[in-house]
C-alpha cells in the first residue's frame, strides 16, 4: 500500500508518497510560499532529477491538487492514477487530552482537532486545511490523523500538572503536552534496535535538537517527562525561542518597555532563543557555531547557553527515571553537529560517557558514538517522522 504523508504549515506543504510494505520512500516534495507570491513546488520522484515549478498557489487545496498532478504525472509521476494510494497520514500538531494516539480521521475527528486549535493557533488551523482539502480531492481515500503530542499522553499527573490553580486545570487543560512526539518516539525505538535490547527494558533520554528543540525521558518504552509545555515555547533555548524563563520577566518587561502581551508573546516567540542571545547575529546554528569556533562572543554566548540547557534536561531526566542507559541525538543540529554533542557530553563525566571520535564525526546514519566502555549508550539516530507517520497510517488502515 502507498503512504501519502502530508504536513501542512501555515504557508507551506511537506509530502513524501512512502511504500508502507518495503518502507522506500517513492517521491518527496514541498510545496513553498502558499497564499504568497512566489509561491512554488519542489518534486523529486526516488532516483530521479528534482523539479521546481514556481506557480500560482492561492490556498491549500490548490497546492495539493499540484502535489496529486506531480505524483500522477504521465513523464515524471510515480502512480498512474490516485487510486494507487492508499491512504492519507497527517501530521497534526496538537491533540490536547483527546487523542493518545493516531486514528481514523472522521468528522467528529476534525472537531475534536478544531477544539484544541487555541492550544496550537500557528498550526493546528493548518493542519485542518489540509485534512480538508484531502478530503475533498480525495474523498474515498482513508485519511488518518498522527499527533505530535499523542507520544507524550503516557506522562504522569506529577510531570505534567504546573504549580498553579488546579481548577485552571479543570476549566482550560492547562498542563504540560509536550510536542515532536513522532520523532521522539521513533528514535527511542530506532535506538533499542540499534543497541539489541528490549524497547520495554530501556532508559532513554532523547535529544531532538534543531531550530525547534526538546528533550524527553523515555522509560520502558512510555514517555514519563518532555521539555515543551502547554506551548512549544517552554523547555530549551531554540531558534528563536526562549525556553525557559521565569514568568515575571513578562511583567516586567511589560512594564519597562510599554509592550502588551501580544507584542511580548512575539518577542519570546520569534526575537529570542540563540537569535537574541547572540545579539540578533543569527537564529542558524551553522552560523553560530562558525561565531563560536572563531572565539566570537556573540557565537560563544548563544552555543554554550545552548548547550548547557541541554545538559541540565539530561540531568534532570536521569534523575526522574533513577538511571539512563542511552542518550540520543537526532533532527537538524543533534544530527549535523560533532561539536554541539562534544559540547553536551563533556558534561555527563557523572553518567560514565566516553565519545568515540571517529564515530562522532560521521554523519546521516544511525551510529553509537560511544565508546564500547562508555556506561551509558550516546547514539546519532537521524529521524525520520515521515515514515513513523506512515508506519501508523498504515497500522490503523490495513
Amino acid at each position: 500500500m502507498n503512504i501519502l504523508v502530508i504536513n501542512c504549515g501555515s504557508s507551506s506543504l511537506k509530502f513524501q508518497l512512502i511504500d508502507a510494505e518495503t518502507e522506500a520512500m517513492i517521491a518527496k516534495g514541498l510545496c513553498e510560499r502558499i497564499g504568497i507570491d512566489g509561491s512554488r513546488l519542489v518534486y523529486q520522484p526516488t532516483g530521479g532529477e528534482k523539479e521546481e515549478t514556481v506557480t500560482e498557489m492561492p490556498d491549500h487545496t490548490r497546492a495539493i491538487e499540484l502535489v496529486l498532478e506531480a505524483l500522477t504525472d504521465e513523464k515524471t509521476g510515480v502512480v498512474k492514477t490516485l487510486d494507487e494510494i492508499g491512504a492519507v497520514g497527517h501530521r497534526i500538531v496538537h491533540g490536547g487530552e483527546k487523542f493518545a494516539a493516531s486514528t481514523i480521521i472522521t468528522q467528529e475527528v476534525v472537531k475534536a482537532i478544531e477544539e484544541c486549535n487555541d492550544l496550537a493557533p500557528l498550526h493546528n488551523p493548518a493542519n485542518l486545511i489540509g485534512i480538508e482539502a484531502c478530503r475533498r480531492l480525495m474523498p474515498d481515500t482513508p485519511m488518518v490523523a498522527v499527533f505530535d503530542t499523542a507520544f507524550h499522553q503516557t506522562m504522569p499527573q506529577e510531570a505534567y500538572l504546573y504549580g498553579i490553580p488546579y481548577e485552571y486545570y479543570e476549566k482550560y487543560r492547562i498542563r504540560r503536552y509536550g510536542f515532536h512526539g513522532t520523532s521522539h518516539s521513533y528514535v527511542s525505538e530506532r535506538a533499542a534496535q540499534v543497541l539489541g535490547q528490549p524497547y520495554e527494558a530501556l532508559k532513554i533520554i532523547v535529544c531532538h535538537l534543531g531550530n525547534g528543540a526538546s528533550v524527553s525521558a523515555v522509560q520502558n518504552g512510555r514517555c514519563v517527562d518532555t521539555s515543551m509545555g502547554l506551548t512549544p515555547l517552554e523547555g530549551l533555548i531554540m531558534g528563536t525561542r526562549s525556553g525557559d524563563i521565569d514568568p515575571a520577566i513578562i511583567e516586567f518587561l511589560a512594564h519597562k518597555e510599554n509592550l502588551s502581551i501580544d507584542e511580548i508573546m512575539e518577542i519570546l516567540n520569534k526575537k529570542s532563543g540563540v537569535l537574541g542571545l547572540s545579539g540578533n547575529f543569527s537564529s542558524d546554528f551553522r552560523d553560530l557555531e562558525s561565531a563560536c569556533a572563531e572565539g566570537k562572543e556573540e557565537g560563544v554566548r548563544a552555543v554554550k547557553g545552548f548547550a548547557y540547557r541541554v545538559v541540565k534536561y539530561i540531568g534532570a531526566y536521569a534523575a526522574a527515571m533513577n538511571g539512563v542507559d542511552a542518550i540520543c541525538f537526532t533532527a537538524g543540529l543533534g544530527e549535523n553537529s560533532p561539536e554541539v554533542r562534544n559540547l553536551i557530553c563533556e558534561r555527563l563525566g557523572y553518567l560514565g560517557i566516553a565519545l568515540d571520535q571517529e564515530q562522532n564525526h560521521k554523519r546521516g546514519e544511525d551510529l553509537v558514538i560511544s565508546t564500547p566502555d562508555s556506561d551509558t549508550k550516546v547514539l546519532v539516530i537521524p529521524t525520520n517522522e515521515e515514515l513513523a507517520i506512515a508506519r501508523q497510517t498504515y497500522a490503523l488502515v490495513r
